[in-house]
């Protein structure tokens, strides 16, 4: 085992049967103290980390004094070391949770007030992906960037700071939040100092943000970074050039492997390596820190340094490597625990991960106690925690069962990281991913190789770039592999599993999950869970992989469920081929629906505006089902998503056609007719409009005749399209309507009585924030006699002929 691997996690994954013997645990329940100390504060008051500290300090030298009556030495320095760490979280740690507790910025945010900070940049700006509206989904409209504040003017008695003051009218140096809009904003360095009018708004509980910071404008009075903040960010830009060589999934995740950087990152990358269980490959930590050092250990000594030169030689570059990342908690935690490892080796001593891992703990949450609560750095600690303790054990009793080593390691790696994460994402993040350990057993060969090239390709993307783009198209073909395991790992039935968050989600989890690696210690339990297991997936995955009579015969209309958006497929009368009216939030939602209706040819996709929940999944057709063309209405708002649908159907060479009221498209079966909009705004025709009512009355309004009856497919219009079509005295009569704006509140009831529907089809995401859809409406339709259907509630929904003169609707049922 070489020194490199030593500098991470996994180096300790290892058959030996002295491991156990080398662990020094001694430093473990002074860190648990620091952490749990710092958590408590947070959690019950700054009078909870005082008493943890206290209690803590109390005990360590009583039970010190008696292990050295006993002559028990681990014990004695164990007892020591918390001791001493129990007065640091009574006067530090405390102190820091009354500070923010108190902070007086926080009166002022839950007052809402507007004020003017003077603020320096904490970490660097990271991307709001929005699925709201008006949202980017898939880009980057807003970021967020957490600051440090320097200075508040003053703040008026009516909530409004005075635009010139100097004076600090609330002392504070608390954290704040800022969600700010992309553009200068994003260009934005740790240690920068700027000024800025904010709109502030109570933080949440439970870290050291004191508020949250709404602004609206460019930052002003922006200060210089220092020269290796700013050398970063040339070789991350740097970087990101080089890597557009690659395919757009592969050019947005390879920066975000090997450095963290995951601004050009598209949505459906981000969301597939999260339900892999990915996610923490575009999560700087301990690996990507063991691949680096581990490399320029090895290259040094392949030139003949000597070790202490060697580690020095890798010391500089873990700290130009954490400057270059960016100091996230997962970051900072490996790169503490890989300074101790390079220290040892320069001290000619060999290094435990135990220690390493305590002491990283200890210091970085005494320094910053807001990283007790950061999920990352909790993530970090517990997967190093399970890979130290479980994965060893476990490679040893698989190769005590004739397993390879190899093999018997590759296996434990995953399995141990896994069951030491889960309680921590099921509490923290509602979910837990089924697939995580088979995705990252199929991840885990090209990891290393891609970051190193990734890596060499960042440092030579500056002063020779043609060599990093060689570099690139060598990492090429591992991160399309990294790409193809998370698309297929997240297109399995049942990859992810909802759970209660919080912390007694997680304690649930966690006791599922004891339960489960004691059970399987026993041949007797290991049956019975095979059984039980066995049965479950025989119960649940057939149902959620294939439902019988699916698509029904005949199918007319379908409401494909999308989410939060809208993904309508109409039958041309010939098979494989059908005309899809918007693309739904998410590429993955609509390409699977277009799946289960054997849809491979689209001869149009229309567009009923461009808000990101029916833009959303354009390229995902575009990608994979040969498209006739792409067709919008006339506005042109929001202008980022027009560039982005013009881009797309350039790039694929589909043609863009707008359409026009009044005009008639004919295929079989099927028959178009375009209702609306009669008139678009000239801010919104120019692109201009960021206005989600302007937008909404924007769409397209189409009248499909089908073998079902007439549908009509009303987009998103509000108050003022309806009016407009009631007062023109359009033919709205429909046997089906696919219910406007979600079934939002903003709904005429003289619309819904004019199109009189004997269905009425609802778009919507399960718990949407937005409220969707409104009682009121439900209400109105039921009154008027239509059976209301909601994909929340019924999945996918088909219309077909009836054996009458009504159409006949089909659920699918919820399901991926």
């Amino acid at each position: 085992m070489t020194v490199a691997a030593g500098l991470g996690a996994a180096s300790e994954v290892t058959a030996d049967p002295s491991y156990r013997a080398r662990r020094d645990m001694r430093l473990v329940p002074a860190a648990s103290v620091v952490w749990a100390g710092s958590l408590a504060g947070f959690q019950w008051g700054w009078q909870a980390a005082v008493t943890v500290g206290g209690l803590a300090a109390v005990a360590g030298f009583l039970v010190a004094a008696h292990a050295r009556r006993r002559r028990w030495p681990r014990v004695a320095a164990a007892a020591v070391a918390l001791g001493v760490c129990g007065p640091l979280v009574l006067v530090p740690v405390g102190i820091r949770v009354h500070d923010v507790t108190d902070d007086p910025l926080r009166a002022v945010a839950a007052d809402g007030a507007d004020v003017r900070l003077r603020a320096e940049v904490r970490e660097r700006p990271r991307p709001l992906r929005d699925d709201g509206y008006g949202g980017r989904r898939g880009g980057v409209r807003s970021v967020l960037v957490p600051v440090d504040v320097v200075r508040v003017a003053d703040v008026g008695d009516d909530g409004v700071a005075a635009a010139d003051s100097d004076r600090s009218g609330v002392s504070s140096t608390g954290r704040v939040l800022l969600i700010a809009p992309a553009g200068e904003w994003t260009d934005l360095l740790p240690g920068q100092r700027f000024g800025t009018s904010v709109s502030l708004a109570p933080a949440r509980p439970g870290d050291m943000t004191v508020a949250v910071g709404y602004v609206r404008g460019p930052p002003e009075r922006v200060g210089t970074a220092s020269w290796w903040q700013r050398s970063a960010d040339v070789v991350r830009t740097a970087l990101r050039e080089a890597a557009g060589v690659l395919g757009d999934d592969e050019a947005g995740l390879l920066p975000g492997l090997v450095v963290g950087d995951t601004g050009a990152q598209s949505a459906r990358v981000e969301e597939e390596f999260l339900d892999a269980g990915l996610s923490h490959l575009t999560a700087v930590s301990g690996s990507n820190v063991a691949i680096v050092c581990g490399a320029v250990l090895l290259l040094a000594r392949a030139v003949r340094l000597g070790p202490r030169t060697s580690a020095g030689v890798a010391g500089l570059a873990l700290a130009a490597f954490v400057v270059l990342v960016g100091y996230e908690p997962s970051v900072l935690r490996a790169a503490v625990m890989g300074a101790l490892g390079l220290a040892a080796l320069v001290l000619g001593r060999r290094r435990s991960v135990v220690p390493a891992l305590a002491v990283a703990v200890c210091g970085l949450i005494l320094v910053d106690p807001a990283m007790a609560t950061s999920m990352g750095f909790a993530l970090s600690v517990v997967a190093t925690g399970g890979l130290v303790f479980l994965a060893p054990r476990w490679a040893a009793a698989l190769a005590a069962r004739r397993v390879p080593p190899g093999a018997a390691e590759a296996l434990a790696v995953p399995v141990a990281a896994f069951v030491a994460t889960a309680p921590v994402i099921a509490g923290m993040a509602g979910e837990v991913s089924l697939v995580s350990v088979a995705a990252n057993l199929l991840a885990a060969p090209v990891v290393a190789p891609v970051t190193v090239l990734g890596v060499a390709a960042a440092a030579l993307a500056v002063p020779l770039p043609a060599a990093a783009e060689i570099l690139v198209h060598l990492a090429g073909p591992g991160v399309s592999w990294l790409v193809v395991v998370a698309r297929e790992a997240a297109a399995v039935p049942g990859a992810v599993v909802s759970w209660p968050t919080g912390w007694w989600g997680g304690i649930a989890a966690a006791g599922i999950v004891v339960g489960g690696v004691v059970a399987l210690r026993y041949r007797k339990t290991r049956v019975a869970v095979a059984v039980v297991v066995t049965g479950m997936l025989v119960v649940t995955l057939p149902p959620r992989w294939w439902q019988p009579g699916w698509p029904p015969e005949n199918w007319a209309v379908v409401a494909c469920d999308v989410g939060q958006g809208d993904g309508i497929v109409l039958a041309t009368g010939s098979p494989g081929r059908a005309v899809v009216v918007d693309a739904g939030p998410d590429p993955r939602t609509i390409d699977r629906c277009l799946d289960r209706l054997d849809v491979e040819r689209v001869p149009l996709l229309v567009l009923s505006h461009l808000h990101a929940d029916h833009v959303g999944g354009l390229r995902a057709l575009l990608d994979d089902r040969s498209v006739g063309g792409v067709a919008v209405g006339g506005g042109r708002s929001p202008a980022w998503a027009w560039r982005e649908v013009s881009g797309a159907a350039r790039r694929s060479g589909t043609p863009l056609v707008e359409l026009s009221t009044g005009e008639r498209l004919r295929w079989e079966t099927l028959t178009i007719d375009v209702l609306g909009p009669h008139h678009t705004p000239q801010r919104a025709r120019a692109g201009e409009s960021e206005d989600g009512t302007v937008v909404n009355d924007t769409s397209l309004v189409l009248r499909a005749s089908t073998r079902a009856g007439r549908v009509v497919l009303s987009g998103d219009i509000e108050l003022a399209a309806q009016s407009d079509l009631l007062a023109r005295d359009v033919d709205l009569r429909a046997d089906v309507l696919k219910v406007p704006h979600h079934g939002s509140r903003y709904t005429r009831p003289e619309f819904l009585t004019a199109v009189r529907p004997r269905i009425a089809l609802v778009s919507v995401g399960a718990d949407n924030e937005h409220g969707h859809p409104s009682a009121v409406t439900l209400r109105t339709l039921e009154a008027a006699g239509a059976l209301v259907a909601r994909t929340d509630r019924g999945g996918d929904l088909a219309v077909v002929p009836g054996d009458g003169a009504a159409p006949v609707l089909v659920r699918r049922g919820p399901g991926p």
